[in-house]
């Protein structure tokens, strides 16, 4: 029996070390803007601002707290000592890279922590979240721990759901998390197919990019599927073109989106994209639902526009049958910079097909690092009963938005150069400004500094 059931989308808050240090190869905006100067402040207000709009649309909106950095515990791991001040110092002396990927604030982008898949489609009928071991980066493959704890903080019940460790960071295992995984279906309590989309099969001889890294592996979707307990037959496993990982493609939703029976992407998404798109077809066909493909050319949409705009990197968003039904995107500001995106974007919604309504959002301080809209949110399909176990505290309203806005204003830097991370004072900085977050979001002693006797 079918039962009701919503899309939540839990954003990430942008920490207070948020930087510009260029660390992630394959990302031409992070390799683009490094060593710029950031603005902390207007990054965490920017993506707050997000999710109030989107909140105030009706749509449930979560929010997730940042990890806590610069990670003394990593230096600390690679052979720097002292107390933390002198751990910091002696890192932006002798090793300012590794201090660096210390501070990343990349936990942001919360479509990386986790792939999770709902009850609807897993053989014990609870939500199944793995955290991603991100394991192709140094400053990302040190998250899973804190994200683990803060996942299963904020969806505790057991009885609906289940929690998998991070698969082990060995490169044949390399997970990028829900980045690379869309679900598709006809309404978000049935039975659905879940799409993941890796870029190299390690155990295979493929087609591979010749520029950029391919992070996520076969192997790693695989296994997932196995953990979560998906049907075989509601599983689709495709390859990302090589030659769009080339073009600075670094996970599949920077040029591909689904959402319901709706799949927004490039033309140059997927490896022998006619036969994975007849495959997404079939599957869905045989729940009784048909997949609607906008697909856009290279004439239309340009690679360089593609990853220039993060046209895809949007979030495709169910609108009620009082709205119209369809879906509405929303879009990153740069969109609406690049004139053939926009007009391409002006033309979709007049076409009368499924998108119907554009938002447009200023996410520029999170753009200018290489995550847009879809990268700071993790989507969990909940059903009431679910949903009223997911911690209460994490919900955006009127006066979580103030508080959390407030907090911020508080506690963030309006400017940070990669220079400033070099400043022990900035960790004393960031502990108090987690140790009230706690507080305020309900959560408890999250973090390892607050569990020190």
């Amino acid at each position: 029996m079918t039962r009701f059931a919503l899309e939540a989308n839990f954003d990430g808050l942008v920490g207070p070390t948020h930087n510009y240090a260029g660390l992630s190869f394959g990302n031409v905006a992070s390799a683009n803007n490094a060593n710029r100067v950031s603005n902390p402040r207007a990054a965490a207000l920017q993506g707050l601002a997000k999710m109030k709009a989107l909140a105030d649309m009706g749509y449930a909106q979560g929010v997730l707290p940042p990890q806590e950095r610069p990670s003394v515990a990593l230096l600390r791991t690679l052979g720097f000592s002292g107390d933390d001040g002198a751990v910091i110092r002696a890192a932006a002396r002798s090793a300012p890279g590794l201090l660096g990927a210390a501070c990343s604030a990349a936990s942001m982008w919360t479509a990386n922590a986790a792939t999770v898949s709902p009850s609807a489609d897993t053989s014990d009928g609870r939500v199944h979240f793995t955290a991603a071991n991100l394991c192709s980066k140094l400053h990302r493959a040190i998250e899973h721990d804190t994200t683990s704890r803060v996942l299963r903080a904020a969806f505790a019940d057991e009885s609906h759901f289940a929690h998998h460790d991070a698969l082990p960071g060995w490169p044949s295992l390399g997970d990028e998390g829900a980045a690379n995984h869309t679900r598709l279906c006809g309404a978000y309590g049935e039975r659905g197919v879940e799409f993941f989309v890796y870029g190299r099969d390690d155990l295979a001889t493929a087609a591979a990019p010749r520029r950029f890294p391919a992070r996520q592996t076969l192997q790693a979707s695989q296994a997932i599927a196995r953990l979560h307990g998906l049907n075989e037959a509601d599983v689709v496993f495709a390859q990302q073109h090589p030659e769009a990982i080339d073009a600075g493609v670094f996970h599949n939703d920077v040029i591909a989106v689904g959402n319901g029976n709706v799949l927004f992407c490039h033309a140059q998404a997927f490896l022998d994209q006619a036969a994975v798109l007849a495959t997404l077809r079939e599957r869905l066909a045989a729940q009784g639902t048909s997949l609607e493909v906008v697909e856009v050319s290279a004439a239309d949409v340009s690679m360089e526009d593609t990853v220039g705009s993060y046209l895809f990197n949007s979030q495709l968003l169910a609108r009620s049958r009082q709205a119209g039904g369809g879906m509405r995107l929303v879009v990153p500001q740069e969109c609406r910079e690049r004139p053939a995106v926009w007009r391409y974007l002006e033309s979709l919604v007049a076409s009368g097909g499924p998108i119907r309504e554009l938002h447009v959002f200023d996410l520029r301080e999170s753009m200018r690092n290489g995550g847009g809209p879809a990268c700071l949110r993790l989507r969990v399909v909940l059903t009431d009963e679910q949903r009223q176990a997911v911690h209460a505290g994490l919900w955006i309203d009127d006066a979580r938005y103030a508080t959390l806005s407030d907090w911020v204003k508080r506690h963030y830097r309006d400017r940070l150069a990669v220079a400033d991370l070099a400043d022990p004072a900035l960790l004393d900085e960031c502990r108090t400004a987690l140790d009230e977050l706690t507080q305020l979001l309900g959560l408890g002693s999250l973090y390892p500094f607050q569990r020190v006797a």
